[in-house]
Parts: structure tokens; C-alpha cells; sequence
């Protein structure tokens, strides 16, 4: 790696530095000792006070604890944080201490009051102490033991802290040992660890986000992931290549915690869905099926895309294709995985592609940053990421047995969590579609809204809604005033705090179920009800969703004896369109500068808003 470039960037003082830095740390095959060298230079550039531009985010405070040594490992997540623009302050425990650290309620731990914590139990602790013969009752007794002192570590700390838990799992040995006998005893050390790894995901609390070391040591090798002479000599928990990977993977996971996987996946069709050009080979022509090893390949690119849609992520396709050919394949080829009925937006026509994916946007109500587009062609791709920078992009390479891997690797749609209505959100965009119609069919707003025989429900944060509530929170950004941020811990710690109220909305009507929809928090000060967070789903605008959430957030505010609501707007990039939104529901601005707008309503002169929602309660009642 040549670094003569960085090195005349740093002298000559120019912020191009970081861009450069940057670069070269995101490319994957970047091995260990190359990125403890770009940290240096990272720790230079600071030194000589030389600042990437544009505004830095707040450093998140990172606590490190756990069986090992945990130099170099914190110097590889400090680097990789800051480079991708979520930088941390560290907190290392001690060698081997972390069971101390966390139990003693006066540790430096707990002085250092962290927001996230990466946990890495000693793999030593994770051995079965019996025999190889012991009964199968027992074996399986001392494992559930091992999982739930671990787990019980990280609910300490969760309680007294608050701190979302990156808890990394236990690698599995990759010698030969007891041959074949190690799957036959769940004594052996193989078998134990992979048990107590299966529970440990099985039974983690929502604050915990399991650190998979057992995938990643297996995604390099057993043997290349282990190192037993620096375990020796300086207590390293791996080779230098696992320690990257963990270091890349705990990046990952910060960066996640409050930042949503994309939305919208954009297909092109010729070589892509299928092999050849369905216009000028005709439907008989394309490769597709299981006759040809490459019409096996698109049709399993279809499959795992499918598998997609059944994850939450929306599926639309963008061809230069007249729409009748593009679409015969969809609707007549027996190989075809993939069926119109998947697809929520269907755009095959000679326009560029990128002003294509523009207009998707609004018609899917989204942001362009939500977007993932897919091309075998280059030129394509390179006009998207020109004239539709906010795309994510991905290249396919020139043989379709590889696209699965691409995009499995590409990481932008890894959920945290897999509710039922992610399974739903290509049937809701459908009935968007059907409302719609609905709408421009009848001549005024109040028959229309009367026609959709709608029914809201109003519910109390709930635990069983924490993974929903959080993740609509996280992707919230049109239809969201205050833009507050919260993982699940911090959704699970307002739930438990006597001077928040918390409630979400959901609607349906007759053409489906919206789902939740809605989401707000209260905080009581004093005699006012301060709205910390109040977001809606911009699919629901103009039902009279906002008007049923002000008449809720009166009633509870009064029930707390509040005088008043006062509201908060703070524009960001995305939320314009609710510039004056407190303005139009009756708000009286009271303060404004260029960050922020400040408003409040007086309670004893509001009257509820009547609506055509039909409203059943299940939230707040006074105590």
C-alpha cells in the first residue's frame, strides 16, 4: 500500500487527507498491519490539528471489557469508527477483569458511563468442566449455566448503564481432537460452544446484539482465525486477521444501532434477472431455469431477492425496455421467481434510469438514500451514482453464479429485527396504490375519507412492539420533527420512566392494514408536556392520523395535570415538509432561530379535533 499520497496530503495541511483516508481504509482486502498504519496517519493528522471537513458527529462513548488483551483490538474500532463517521470514546477494561468491572457498582466502568459496551467473554469460561460420558441432562444444565451468567453480565450493565450490548459469542475450535466424536457429546468443546452460541442468540434481550465471532472465525477458517503464540505471549483473542474482521464487525454494529438497513431494492432485468435481452431474443430466448448452469444462476438471484421482499425490503424495477416485453417474462415464463405482484414500482420505458429512480421516490414516499440500484452494466450504474448520488449502487459482476454473493455481502439490508409486518410491506405499498385510485375517483376529501372506514388503534409502548417502534424511529426521516434517534435500550429505558408518556398509532381501513404508523414520546417538565419525538409514516398524511395524535397528547397531558404542549422542529436535510407543521395544528411559535423552532399550545382552550378515524385505546391512564 502506497501511502507517499497521504503523507503529502498531511503536510500540506489539505482536508483531501480525509477523503483519501477514508478510501483506502474501506477497501476490504486491507489487512492488519496496512490498517494499523492508516491509523497512524489518522492519529498524525490529528495531532497536527488537521480536521475533516464538514461538521463532526458527537463521539459515542464505547466501553471494551473482556477475557483477553484488548491492545491492538481498540486501536483498529477507533479507527474504523471515526473513518466511517461514527466516533467513539474509549473505555478499556482491564486483562481478563471484565467479571469484576461489571459487578462492582464502583468500577471505572460505570464512572465512565458508557452508551454502548462490547463484551468478550473469555472462551476459557466456555468449556464444559465434567466428562465426555457425563448424562446428556447434565451437559445441557452446565451450558444453560454458561448463558445465563453471560447474559446476566450484560443485564447488569444494561441496568445500570443504559448501554446497548455488543456481546461476541464464542469461536469454535479448529483442530481435529476428538475427530468425528466431538458432534456425538455435548461434553466436547466444539459442541458445547456451539450450543451455548445457538442459546445466546436465542435468548439475548433486545439490548444485546450479538457479536457473531463463531460466523466470523468461520468465514475465514478455524485455523488462519486462531494464533496460539500471540495467546502466549501478549493474550491476544486471535490471529491478526480476526482481529480485523471483529474489529470491522463492532464498526458495523455501532454504526447500526441507529442507522436503518435501506428500504427499496431497484432490479434491472437483461442480465440481471435473466440472461440475454428479452427484446431481441424473444421469451424463449432468455436463459432462466434449471436447463443451463446459467439459468440456474438468474433463477436463484431470483429467489434470494424474493427472500428479500419477504424481509420488508421493497422490490421495484428500472429497464430500458419497451413494457410490454419487459413485463411478458413476469407474467408468462414458467422459471420466473419473481411476479408483478412483487414488484411495487415497475418502470420500463427509455428515459435515464436515474431520473426513473427519481420519480420512484415520491411516488413510494421515500428518500432517495433509501434506494439500492442493481445493474450488470457499468454505464448504467455510473449515471445512477452521477445524476442520483444519494443511490446506493452495486455492479453485478460478469457471471450470475456470483450475484447472490454480491448482494448478501453488500450489507445494506441486514435487519435487526423481522416482524410481521416487514412480511407485509409490499401488500401495504399495494394498497397504497388501490387508496389512490380511491381518492381521485371521488369529488371531495371528507366522502373519501368517510369511504375508507378507517380505524385507528392507540397503544401504550408495549415490549412486544420495541424492535417495530425502534426501527421506525431509526428510518423515520420525512415526517419526523425533532429527528431524535433511539435504539431499543433506549426505547425500552423512556417505557421505564415515570415522566415520559410513549404511544404509538396504528391504522387500517378497508382496503388493508397500515401497520404502525405513528410513534410519539412526551416528556413531562414541570406543567408542560414537552413532544420529544413525534414522527408518521408519510404513507398516511392527510388521514387525520396528526389530528388524533394531538387529541391524544392533550388528553394525556391534562391527565397529568400539564397546562400546556410545547413542540420542538429541528430541520435536518429530509424534514421540510413539516417546517410548519405546528403552525397548522393550531401551535403558537414562540422562539426561532435558524437550528431550531419552538411552539406551544395552551390546553385549556384546545378542543379535540373531530375525525372520521374510528379510535380504540390501549395506552396511558393516570396512575
Amino acid at each position: 500500500m502506497d501511502v507517499s499520497e497521504l503523507k503529502s496530503l498531511l503536510l500540506n495541511s489539505d482536508p483531501a487527507f480525509w477523503t483519501r483516508l477514508v478510501a483506502l481504509t474501506r477497501e476490504d482486502e486491507r489487512d492488519f498491519a496496512e490498517l494499523f498504519l492508516l491509523s497512524s496517519w489518522r492519529k498524525k493528522a490529528h495531532a497536527r490539528k488537521l480536521a475533516p471537513a464538514g461538521k463532526t458527529a458527537k463521539p459515542i462513548r464505547l466501553a471494551i471489557l473482556g477475557g483477553y488483551s484488548l491492545y491492538p483490538l481498540h486501536e483498529l474500532i477507533e479507527h474504523l469508527c471515526e473513518v466511517q463517521g461514527t466516533p467513539v470514546e474509549l473505555w478499556q477494561g482491564d486483562f481478563d477483569n471484565y467479571i469484576s468491572e461489571i459487578m462492582d457498582e464502583g468500577s471505572e466502568l460505570y464512572a465512565f458511563a458508557p452508551q454502548v459496551v462490547l463484551l468478550l467473554p473469555s472462551e476459557n469460561r466456555c468449556k464444559y468442566p465434567g466428562q465426555l460420558t457425563d448424562a446428556r441432562e447434565l451437559q445441557q444444565a452446565e451450558a444453560k449455566a454458561t448463558v445465563n451468567s453471560v447474559l446476566d453480565l450484560a443485564r447488569r450493565v444494561n441496568e445500570k448503564t443504559g448501554a446497548e450490548i455488543l456481546l461476541a459469542n464464542f469461536r469454535l475450535p479448529g483442530r481435529y481432537d476428538l475427530g468425528a466424536f466431538r458432534s456425538r457429546s455435548l461434553g466436547s468443546e466444539w459442541t458445547f460452544r456451539k450450543w451455548v452460541n445457538l442459546e445466546l442468540g436465542l435468548n439475548a434481550p433486545s439490548y444485546v446484539h450479538i457479536c457473531d465471532w463463531e460466523f466470523l472465525a468461520n468465514r475465514i477458517g478455524g485455523i488462519q482465525a486462531s494464533d496460539a503464540r500471540s495467546w502466549f505471549e501478549s493474550k491476544q483473542p486471535g490471529s491478526p486477521a480476526l482481529l480485523v474482521a471483529l474489529a470491522r464487525e463492532v464498526t458495523h454494529l455501532i454504526a447500526s444501532l441507529k442507522r436503518a438497513p435501506k428500504k427499496v431494492l431497484v432490479l434491472d432485468l437483461d442480465n440481471t434477472l435473466w440472461g440475454g435481452v428479452v427484446a431481441d431474443d424473444g421469451l424463449e430466448g432468455i436463459e432462466l431455469g434449471d436447463t443451463s448452469p446459467r439459468g440456474e444462476a438468474f433463477k436463484a438471484f431470483q429467489k434470494y431477492i424474493r427472500s428479500l421482499k419477504d424481509r420488508g425490503v421493497l422490490l421495484a424495477v428500472c429497464s430500458k425496455n419497451d413494457h410490454a416485453k419487459a413485463a411478458e417474462p413476469f407474467e408468462k415464463h414458467p422459471d420466473m421467481v419473481l411476479r408483478l405482484d412483487d414488484i411495487v414500482n415497475f418502470k420500463a420505458n427509455w428515459e435515464p434510469k436515474s431520473e426513473n429512480i427519481r420519480r420512484m421516490a415520491p411516488e413510494l414516499n421515500l428518500g432517495l438514500d433509501s434506494f439500492v440500484f442493481v445493474d450488470d452494466n457499468p454505464a448504467e450504474i455510473d449515471i445512477v451514482r452521477q445524476f442520483a448520488p444519494e443511490v446506493t449502487t452495486i455492479l453485478l459482476g460478469p457471471d450470475p453464479a456470483e450475484y447472490v454473493a454480491q448482494l448478501q455481502d453488500c450489507r445494506l439490508f441486514e435487519p435487526k429485527n423481522i416482524t410481521a409486518e416487514d412480511a407485509e410491506r409490499t401488500n401495504q405499498y399495494r394498497s397504497d396504490a388501490q387508496r389512490k385510485a380511491l381518492e381521485e375517483s371521488v369529488t371531495d376529501m371528507d366522502s373519501y375519507l368517510t369511504s375508507l372506514v378507517m380505524e385507528g388503534v392507540i397503544n401504550e409502548f408495549a415490549a412486544v412492539d420495541v424492535p417495530r417502534l425502534s426501527q421506525l424511529i431509526n428510518k423515520s426521516n420525512q415526517f419526523n420533527l425533532t429527528t431524535h434517534r433511539r435504539s431499543e435500550a433506549e426505547v425500552l429505558a423512556v417505557m421505564n420512566a415515570p415522566e415520559y408518556i410513549g404511544f404509538s398509532v396504528r391504522l387500517k381501513d378497508r382496503f388493508g392494514d397500515h401497520g404502525l404508523i405513528s410513534i410519539i414520546i412526551g416528556q413531562k417538565r414541570g406543567d408542560t408536556m414537552f413532544i420529544d419525538t413525534w414522527l408518521m409514516s408519510c404513507r398516511v398524511l392527510k388521514r387525520q392520523v396528526e389530528e388524533e395524535v394531538l387529541n391524544e397528547l392533550a388528553r394525556l397531558a391534562k391527565l397529568r395535570g400539564c397546562h400546556r404542549l410545547e413542540g420542538l422542529y429541528l430541520p435536518t436535510a429530509k424534514n421540510e415538509m413539516v417546517r410548519d407543521f405546528y403552525s397548522r395544528m393550531g401551535f403558537n411559535l414562540t422562539a426561532e432561530s435558524e437550528t431550531q423552532r419552538e411552539y406551544q399550545l395552551e390546553l385549556a382552550t384546545f378542543q379535540p379535533i373531530p375525525t372520521k378515524i374510528n379510535i380504540i385505546r390501549r395506552a396511558y391512564e393516570p396512575s
